[in-house]
């Protein structure tokens, strides 16, 4: 037998869908009103994005290549739900905030201070970084201008 079933030991990946809400009472709602695996690019509106990076993880390179925060002090992320199918969690502000009024050279400069951070998740090489971060400066705007708060489904 071959086919979706087959997992070879290996280990599940996690997808995770960033997307935008008004407040944590919406973002509960959003996995329930379907089904993950049919998100696509705008049902949650805000054209969320899919990535295989942890919000954890995101929000470190923020923080520690714009904000100078230390990796330590990084802010844990708030649950809004727990299912046995999947996780709703809420981004602080300060994740997004910082992205908005900063140009091209900061952003070059937090990649390459993220590309350089020892022990860390997510991508290591400095122009991925690059190229994240603006994607995720663009979605800030995005969510700044519906005057919606950064969220992130999590599910295997």
């Amino acid at each position: 037998m071959s086919g979706a079933g087959s997992r070879n030991g290996g280990r599940v990946g996690v997808t995770y869908k960033y997307f935008g809400a008004p407040d944590g009472a919406t973002a509960a709602r959003v996995p329930i009103s379907m089904r993950p695996e049919e998100l696509g690019g705008d049902e949650l509106g805000m054209n969320g994005m899919f990535t295989k990076i942890k919000p954890e993880t995101m929000a470190a390179m923020v923080l520690t290549g714009i904000e100078g925060v230390p990796l330590h002090k990084v802010p844990p992320l708030e649950l809004v739900v727990l299912h046995p199918d999947y996780a709703v969690v809420k981004l602080p502000m300060t994740v997004v905030d910082p992205l908005r009024g900063i140009g091209e050279e900061a952003v070059g400069a937090a990649a390459f201070i993220w590309s350089t951070v020892p022990d860390r998740g997510g991508p290591r090489d400095a122009f991925n970084v690059y190229q994240l971060l603006h994607e995720w400066q663009d979605f800030s705007h995005r969510l700044h201008e519906a005057g919606h708060q950064a969220y992130c489904l999590v599910w295997p």
